[in-house]
C-alpha cells in the first residue's frame, strides 16, 4: 500500500506547476517595455499549459535574455526546471525572483521546499520562517508551517545519525538516514553517509543506488566515482568498475585513487578479454594460461579468483584435460556448490574420464537450479545411455584407447591385439573358443571407432553393433576383413589381416 506520506511528497513536488497553471488564468502586469518579451511570455505559458515543457523553456529563456529583471520570467523558468525534474537549475531562478522581488512568497516557499529536499535545513528554515512573516495565504502558511516541522524533526534525525555512525552502529544509522532521505531525497551527505553504511552492512546493491544518486546530485562527485568502482571491483564486475572510474578521471585525470586503480582495472580487463578471445578461437590451453595470469593480477578479489578458475574449468573440460579440469571445477564448487556452468563442465569432464555415475549428478544437481537448461537435459541423457552402453560392451575399452584417441592410435592398438587374439594362436579348444569371442569384439571395436558415422553414435549412446539396435544389418559388419571365418561353425580358420 502506497504510504500518505509518498503521496504528499508527490503532490508537493507538482505544487509549483500547479500554481503557473492557476496563473494563466490571469492576465498579470506587464513583463517589460519591449513586446518581444511579452510575446515570449504568452507563448511560453501557452506551450506550459500544453505540456510542451522544452519548447515552453526555450520561450521562458528568450523572455529573461530580452528582459534581465523579469522577475516572472525566473519564476516561470524556474517552474518548467521543477516540472522536468531539474531542481538544481530551478534553484538559481528562485534566488533570483527573491533578489528582485523579496516579498514574492510563492518564490520563497518554493525555494524553502527545495532547500529541504537538498538537505540544506538552516537555509530552508529562513526561507520558510520569512514566508510566515510574509501575509501568505491560509495554504501557503499551512505548507510553511508543515515543512518546518519537518525540518526540526530532521534536524534531531541528523544528529542521532552521526551519532549512530560514529558509534559504528551502521544499522541504526541507516534507518536514521532513511527518515531523512524520506523528505531530503536530494540531499548528497545522507545519501554518502548512507552508502557507507551499507557497504558496512555487505548490502553493495544499495550502497551502489545511493552512490549514483551522490554522482548525479552533486556536480564533480569524483569520490562517488570511486567508491562505485571499488564495490564493482570487489564484485568481480570489472567492466562496470572500469566505467565508473573512467568517470572519476574526467571529472579529474589527476586524482591519484582514480588513476591508480584505473592502471589496475584496465589490465586486469585487459587480460581477461585476451583470455576470452583465445576461448573463441578454441586455444583452451593459451587461455588458461591468460586466466592464470589474471589470478597472479589480482589475487585479493575472490570473485576473480572464482571467475577465473571457472573459465579455467571449462577451459579444460573443452579442451579434453578431464583429470585437470575435474581438479579446478571441483575448487569452483566447493565454494560455489550451485554454479550451474561448472556443474555442466565437470559433468562433461567426468563423461570424457568415463565416470558416469558421477557426471548423472552433476547434471541431476545443475538441473535442480536450472530447469529449462536444454543442454543440461540433453547432457544427462547422454550421460544415462554411456552408462547404460558401459555396462554392456565398451569398445574403447576393448582396445585399450582413450575417448580422444585419433584413427591411427586406434589401428595400432587393433593390429597388435589381433595378433594377440588370432585364434589360430591356441589350440585348446576352450581358450579357443574364448579367442574367437575376442577377436570378434576387436574387429568390431576397430569397425565402429574409425568410421566417423559409426563412432558418433557411439559416442552418443547407441551401439552400432547392437543386432537388437541395428535389426541385425550390421552384425556381421566387423568380418568383412576375414575370409573363410565362421565363428559358429567348426571348419578350419584361414584368417587374412586386413589392418588398413
Amino acid at each position: 500500500m502506497v504510504s500518505i506520506d509518498h503521496v504528499a511528497h508527490k503532490i508537493l513536488t507538482y505544487i509549483p506547476y500547479v500554481l503557473v497553471l492557476i496563473d494563466l488564468r490571469y492576465e498579470g502586469v506587464k513583463c517589460g517595455r519591449d513586446g518581444s518579451v511579452d510575446n515570449h511570455m504568452e507563448m511560453g505559458k501557452k506551450l506550459l499549459a500544453a505540456g510542451q515543457l522544452a519548447d515552453a523553456l526555450s520561450h521562458f529563456h528568450a523572455a529573461v535574455d530580452g528582459d534581465p529583471k523579469n522577475y516572472l520570467a525566473y519564476y516561470r523558468r524556474a517552474t518548467v526546471f521543477l516540472a522536468m525534474g531539474k531542481s538544481k537549475s530551478a534553484l538559481p531562478d528562485l534566488s533570483k525572483v527573491i533578489e528582485l522581488k523579496p516579498d514574492f512568497t510563492s518564490a520563497r516557499l518554493q525555494r524553502g521546499n527545495l532547500l529541504l529536499k537538498q538537505g540544506r535545513l538552516d537555509e530552508a528554515e529562513s526561507d520558510l520562517k520569512k514566508v510566515l512573516k510574509s501575509n501568505p495565504s491560509d495554504k501557503e502558511e499551512k505548507e510553511a508551517q508543515s515543512q518546518l516541522t519537518k525540518s526540526d524533526e530532521i534536524q534531531r534525525l541528523v544528529a542521532q545519525a552521526r551519532s549512530s555512525f560514529h558509534s559504528q552502529d551502521y544499522v541504526t544509522a541507516a534507518a536514521q538516514l532513511d527518515g531523512i532521505i524520506e523528505t531530503c531525497v536530494w540531499d548528497v551527505t545522507s545519501r554518502e553517509m548512507r552508502a557507507e553504511c551499507f557497504i558496512q552492512m555487505g548490502e553493495m546493491g544499495k550502497a551502489i543506488s545511493d552512490l549514483k544518486a551522490a554522482s548525479k546530485l552533486k556536480n564533480d562527485n569524483t569520490q562517488a566515482f570511486y567508491k562505485l568502482s571499488i564495490i564493482y571491483y570487489n564484485l568481480g564486475d570489472h567492466e562496470m568498475s572500469l566505467n565508473e572510474v573512467r568517470e572519476c578521471l574526467k571529472l579529474d585525470p589527476d586524482h591519484k585513487q582514480c588513476y591508480s586503480h584505473y592502471k589496475l582495472v584496465k589490465k586486469l580487463n585487459k587480460q581477461i578479454q585476451s583470455a576470452e578471445e583465445l576461448m573463441q578461437e578454441q586455444r583452451y590451453e593459451d587461455a588458461v594460461s591468460k586466466y592464470e595470469a589474471v589470478m597472479k593480477t589480482e589475487p585479493n578479489v575472490r570473485h576473480f579468483t572464482l571467475f577465473a578458475k571457472q573459465r579455467i574449468c571449462h577451459a579444460l573440460a573443452q579442451g579434453q584435460q578431464a583429470s585437470r579440469a575435474v581438479s579446478v571445477c571441483g575448487e569452483v564448487l566447493q565454494a560455489d556448490p550451485e554454479n550451474v556452468n561448472v556443474l555442466k563442465d565437470r559433468a562433461e569432464a567426468y563423461i570424457q574420464e568415463e565416470q558416469y555415475e558421477e557426471a548423472i549428478k552433476d547434471y541431476e544437481t545443475a538441473a535442480q537450479h536450472s530447469e529449462n537448461d536444454r543442454q543440461i537435459k540433453e547432457g544427462l541423457e547422454r550421460a544415462q545411455r554411456l552408462l547404460k552402453q558401459s555396462q554392456k560392451r565398451d569398445y574403447y575399452k576393448i582396445l585399450g584407447v582413450k575417448r580422444t584417441a585419433q584413427k591411427k592410435e586406434i589401428i595400432r592398438a587393433y593390429r597388435k591385439l589381433a595378433q594377440q587374439w588370432h585364434p589360430d594362436n591356441f589350440q585348446d579348444p576352450d581358450e579357443k573358443k574364448k579367442a574367437e569371442k575376442k577377436f570378434i569384439d576387436i574387429a568390431q571395436a576397430k569397425e565402429v571407432l574409425t568410421d566417423p558415422e559409426m563412432r558418433t553414435k557411439f559416442d552418443h549412446g547407441e551401439d552400432p553393433m547392437d543386432p537388437e539396435s541395428q535389426h541385425h544389418q550390421n552384425f556381421h559388419r566387423g568380418f568383412h576383413g576375414f575370409q573363410g571365418f565362421n565363428p559358429f561353425g567348426s571348419g578350419p580358420f584361414n584368417f587374412k589381416f586386413n589392418f588398413n
